[in-house]
C-alpha cells in the first residue's frame, strides 16, 4: 500500500487539518492518509501542548466514519522527542510491504534540512507538499522525491490561532469540529 502520513501535535486538529488529509485522500498516487499524532515534536516545546489523550481524542471524533483517512498513534510506542526518520524506519521495519509518503506543507519543508537525517528521508521516501503562502520553495523545486500540489487549497487557520481564540473567549464554531469543540469546552482546554 501507498499510505501518506501526515505528522501533526494537532493541538487541536482543526477544519484546515482535515481539509489537507481529505484531499491528499483523493491523490492517485496514495491509498490512504494517516495523521500521525505526535506526542512530542522536537521543534516544539511540549509545555503547550494539551494532554495526548485528549488531543487522540478529538482527532479520533474528527475522523469518525472516515475509510481513507485514519488515525496513527505509532509515535505513542516511540522515545520522545518524535523525530520523523525514526517513526518512518519503525514503520518500514514492521510493514516492509508498504511505502511511506510524507505530506506536509510548504512551511515545513522550509524546515526540512532542520530535521534528523532529512537527506535520507529524501532518499528513501516521497514528500507531497501543499502551498501555504509567503513560502518560497523555489530552493527545492526541481528534487525528485519531492511532489507539489500547486491546486491543493490553501488553509491559513493554525493551533496556535484557535487557541488564541479560545483564551480570549471567542467563538471556534466552524474553526473546529463539533466534536472537537465539545471536548475543549468539557476539558477547560487553552484557558
Amino acid at each position: 500500500m501507498e499510505i501518506g502520513l501526515f505528522f501533526g501535535s494537532f493541538n487541536p486538529v482543526h477544519i484546515g487539518h482535515l481539509i489537507i488529509a481529505s484531499y491528499f485522500s483523493q491523490v492517485d498516487l496514495l491509498d490512504e492518509v494517516w495523521m500521525v499524532l505526535s506526542p512530542q515534536n522536537p521543534l516544539k516545546e511540549k509545555k503547550s501542548l494539551a494532554d495526548d489523550y485528549v488531543r487522540l481524542e478529538m482527532l479520533e471524533k474528527s475522523l469518525e466514519n472516515q475509510t481513507k483517512i485514519k488515525v496513527s498513534t505509532i509515535e505513542f510506542d516511540l522515545p520522545l522527542p518524535s523525530y520523523t526518520i525514526d517513526t518512518l524506519t519503525y514503520l518500514q521495519e514492521e510493514n516492509p510491504e508498504n511505502n511511506y509518503h510524507l505530506i506536509m506543507g510548504a512551511d515545513n519543508l522550509l524546515q526540512l534540512k532542520k530535521w534528523k537525517n532529512f537527506e535520507l528521508i529524501l532518499r528513501k521516501h516521497k514528500i507531497h507538499v501543499y502551498n501555504r503562502i509567503h513560502n518560497n520553495v523555489e530552493d527545492w523545486q526541481n528534487h525528485p522525491s519531492i511532489l507539489f500540489y500547486d491546486d491543493a487549497p490553501i488553509i491559513e487557520i493554525s493551533s496556535t490561532q484557535i487557541r488564541q481564540m479560545i483564551k480570549s473567549g471567542k467563538p471556534i464554531q466552524f474553526w473546529v469540529t463539533e466534536e472537537t469543540r465539545e471536548i475543549i469546552e468539557k476539558s477547560n482546554l487553552y484557558l
